[in-house]
Formats: C-alpha cells, sequence, structure tokens
C-alpha cells in the first residue's frame, strides 16, 4: 500500500475511532453512578460488571485477531465491532437492575473484536519511523472523541437522564461503522499462505516476557470507575464526577500524540517504563492527596499513564511478533491483559468492601514496581 493509501488508512480509522468513544464516552462519566446508586449494585458488583466486560475484551481481541490472521480478512471485524457497542447502549437504556447490565455488558465489550484487525492494518501501512505516531494519533482521536463525548454528557445529562443519554450515545458508532464499509478498501489476498493457530512458542523470548509482565500490571490496574467512586468519597458532587472524567481523557488526548512520537524517538521501553513511572504516582497521590486541587492534578498523571501507555504497549508488540502473526499476536497480548482485569476488579471490589479502600493502591505499587524491574530485561528490536 502506497504512502498516501497508508495516510488515509489511518485517518478513516482514527475519525471512525472519534465517533465510537465520542458515543462511548457520552455514558462513561455516569457509568459507575449509574451502577451503584440507580441499580443499587455494591462496589463488588461494580468490580464484576467491570472486570466481566475487560475480560470479554480480551476474549474477543484474540478470536478476532486470530480470525483475522486466518481467514486474511480484517475489515468486517471492525464494523461489526462499532455496531456492538451501538447495539449495548440500546440495552442498557432499559436495563432496570444490574443483573441486565451483563449481557450488553458482554456485547459492549466483545465490540473489540475491532481492535487487533486494525491494529494490524496500522501496523501494515505503517514503518518504523512512524509507527508509533500513527497509533499515538489514533489514541488522540481516540480522546478527542471522548472528549467532545463527555462535554455532551455534562451539558445534557441534567436533561435527558440517564436512558435517553444511552439511547443517543448509540448513534454516532452506526456512523462509524458506515464511515468504514463505506471508506476502507480491502485488497484480496493474492495466493495462499499456510497458516497455523499461534502458540508461544512461536513467539521469542522477549514477547513472553513481555507478555508475562504485562499482565503482572494489569493485575494492580484497576478500572477508572474506582478512581471515580474515590472521588466521590473524597467530598466531589455527582454532577462534578463528569468533570474528573473529562480531565482525565483531555490529557490523554493532549499527550498520545507526543508519547507516540517519543516511542520513535527514544524507543518503545523508554516510554513504556514513563507510563508505569505516571501509574504509581497515581496510587501514590490517592494515597496522600485530599485537596480538589490535588485531585484534579492526579487525573491528569492518569491521563499521561493512558497517553504513554497504549502507544508503546502496541507498538512494541508489533514489533516483537512476526508479520505473518501480527493480528494474532495483538489479540493474544491484548487478551492476557485483558483477563487479568476481570480478578483484579473483582479483588479490588471486594477489598474495598471487606477490608479499606487504600489497600488496592498499595497492591498495584507492588505490582508496578515489579513490572518495572522485569521490563529492564526486555530487549527491543532495533
Amino acid at each position: 500500500m502506497g504512502r498516501k493509501n497508508g495516510r488515509r488508512t489511518v485517518r478513516t480509522f482514527a475519525w471512525a475511532s472519534f465517533l465510537n468513544d465520542l458515543g462511548s464516552d457520552m455514558i462513561y462519566p455516569i457509568w459507575p453512578l449509574f451502577v451503584t446508586t440507580i441499580l443499587n449494585a455494591n462496589m463488588a458488583v461494580l468490580g464484576l460488571v467491570d472486570g466481566l466486560g475487560e475480560a470479554m475484551v480480551s476474549l474477543s481481541k484474540a478470536f478476532s485477531g486470530y480470525m483475522s490472521d486466518r481467514i486474511r480478512k480484517r475489515k468486517v471485524f471492525v464494523w461489526t465491532g462499532y455496531l456492538f457497542g451501538s447495539l449495548s447502549r440500546v440495552g442498557y437504556a432499559f436495563s432496570t437492575a444490574w443483573q441486565h447490565l451483563i449481557p450488553f455488558r458482554v456485547l459492549d465489550r466483545s465490540g473489540k473484536i475491532r481492535s487487533a484487525p486494525r491494529d494490524a492494518i496500522i501496523a501494515d501501512v505503517s514503518t518504523k519511523k512512524n509507527r508509533g505516531w500513527n497509533f499515538g494519533f489514533l489514541r488522540a482521536m481516540d480522546n478527542f472523541g471522548a472528549v467532545i463525548g463527555i462535554i455532551i454528557c455534562i451539558a445534557l445529562f441534567g436533561f435527558l437522564g440517564y436512558k435517553r443519554m444511552f439511547l443517543l450515545a448509540a448513534i454516532p458508532s452506526v456512523i462509524a461503522a458506515i464511515l468504514i464499509i463505506v471508506s476502507i478498501k480491502e485488497k484480496k489476498p493474492k495466493g495462499k499462505i499456510a497458516f497455523k493457530a499461534i502458540s508461544l512458542k512461536d513467539m521469542n523470548r522477549d514477547f513472553r516476557l513481555f507478555l508475562f509482565l504485562s499482565i503482572i500490571f494489569a493485575l494492580g490496574s484497576f478500572s477508572y470507575s474506582f478512581l471515580l467512586i474515590y472521588a466521590r468519597e473524597f467530598g466531589f458532587g455527582i454532577s462534578f464526577i463528569p468533570v474528573l472524567y473529562l480531565i482525565f481523557t483531555l490529557s490523554t488526548c493532549v499527550f498520545s500524540i507526543p508519547f507516540g512520537r517519543l516511542t520513535d524517538k527514544i524507543g518503545r521501553k523508554n516510554v513504556l517504563m514513563l507510563a508505569f513511572m505516571f501509574w504509581g504516582l497515581v496510587c501514590l497521590s490517592f494515597i496522600y492527596v485530599r485537596s480538589y486541587t490535588g485531585l484534579g492534578v492526579i487525573f491528569i498523571l492518569y491521563g499521561m499513564h493512558k497517553g504513554a501507555l497504549e502507544p508503546s504497549q502496541k507498538t512494541f508488540v508489533s514489533e516483537l511478533v512476526p508479520k505473518v502473526y501480527r493480528a494474532s499476536g495483538l489479540g493474544v497480548y491484548q487478551m492476557a491483559i485483558g483477563l487479568a482485569a476481570l480478578p483484579a476488579s473483582l479483588m479490588i471490589g471486594l477489598l474495598w468492601d471487606n477490608i479499606d479502600m487504600f489497600l488496592p493502591l498499595y497492591i498495584s505499587l507492588c505490582l508496578t514496581i515489579t513490572a518495572v524491574i522485569l521490563l529492564a530485561f526486555v530487549k527491543e528490536k532495533k
């Protein structure tokens, strides 16, 4: 694919991501409040629902990555994933008990079947000199859409309420699916390539170690829902919680492209070290900071963490695996860290309810330090 076509492909995916995240983030700021106040669920249930959703993310990414490489088609997984997200929000709108959320949460997060095939396309149309920038640009557009979605949520939630907000949020993802169907032209594969299911023995030692340390980190990297509930416990009013989420998302949007570019300049590993460091600072700050201004700074740090984490992770993985297994490798990687999210979120909810709300932060700090030490032994391709 030519350079011009490659840029057009990246821009199309970026705008589709913008639209999907616009819809998603119209409801994400109010999601934990909807679950815990309207549906009367406790923190353990919130952790279960969020963790189950992340587990489905991981399974759907692995499945779509493997199938995408096997059938040598990618586009169908992308637009189907956007439609899943749209349908799930309609389901949320009509849920009257937390148990009703489970099938729609599964459908919502199954929409991530788009991720590994889309990321493989972006990696394929990129070079080593711009791959980090492209993933950073995609992440930035994700979060630009999220920023607009949060602003819409803040502006309209008081008038619309939960149900109408969920229904409105379903519309942008349908438009994103149409954009992919119309604009992305997928070439028919030439010839036949012998393909077998991916296994860890097909991967080198550095990928296996990177996968292991990422699982360690993911076990302590809990959902944003808990950080918003932390803020509520410190005295932030319900109407102000979406503002904190906006601060986090805007920070992620602003820093994703610079950190993506930085991975191209100083290496994927160094930027990932920064991402882990930012998360450690978030945990420490939640333990000791109590002021409103301080909490605003914490959510900026959280955005910096996310802005540095995803571009460096995706770029690192796409270069550690053989090209023929690229979608599968990305899917397996995302499956592993996603599966770690289910016990992580459930454990955090149980510790919060039964022991102490700060204990998960100390555990996360220890796991983050372990991941940093292991990362030092991963060799980056030059």
